[in-house]
């Protein structure tokens, strides 16, 4: 399995980015937002998602390892495979993906292309549960102190990287302050003082 690859963008074609490391390029699709924002000859770091079929293989690539964990919860969904969860993906930021579900918004998924009524509405069901609603809640509120829309939740990301799963992570974030620093708010994650 590859988890992610460091390197420099060589080329960028039909929703792919090639990535050189060490005079190797790799292949990576990666979701629409990702490969406007990639650069040729800018070094990057992808988390990636190693797909195997009988016919081959494929990499998938997000810039978060939130994005590529919300992209191995979609291809769970019946009828979702690798090509329609890109596609989902593509339609915002991970963060605006995530709080679609969360919020039963299945017209906003239906917009992925091959993703029909029916999917979409099976990828609520199956995952809104999943995903967690602290964020979205919070942006409901208003009680976000920095709007996360769009952006990469380091804390989150973290806790992530720990070993917590989405779900976990959101969950222990879902009382700690948005405008502590990342560390002070893993830490009372961590803690569970809030």
């Amino acid at each position: 399995m590859i988890a992610h690859i460091s390197g420099r963008i060589a080329e960028k074609f039909a929703g792919s980015v090639i990535v050189d490391v060490a005079g190797v390029g790799y292949e990576i699709i990666v979701p629409l937002g990702e490969y406007d924002h990639a650069v040729l000859g800018e070094d990057i770091k992808f988390y990636t998602y190693h797909h195997i079929r009988e016919q081959g293989q494929e990499l998938f690539g997000f810039s978060s390892l939130a994005a590529k964990k919300l992209f191995e919860l979609l291809i769970t969904v019946q009828g979702i495979g690798p090509k329609a969860g890109i596609s989902v993906m593509s339609l915002g930021e991970a963060e605006m993906v995530r709080n679609a579900i969360a919020n039963e918004d299945s017209k906003f998924i239906q917009k992925a292309a091959g993703v029909g009524k029916k999917s979409a509405e099976r990828v609520i069901v199956d995952l809104k549960d999943k995903v967690g609603l602290a964020l979205s809640r919070q942006m409901a509120d208003g009680s976000a102190q920095t709007s996360l829309a769009g952006q990469v939740d380091e804390a989150l990301e973290a806790l992530m990287a720990l070993g917590y799963s989405l779900n976990d992570a959101t969950k222990a974030l879902e009382s700690v302050p948005t405008n502590l620093s990342t560390s002070e708010r893993v830490t009372a994650a961590l803690k569970g003082n809030f």
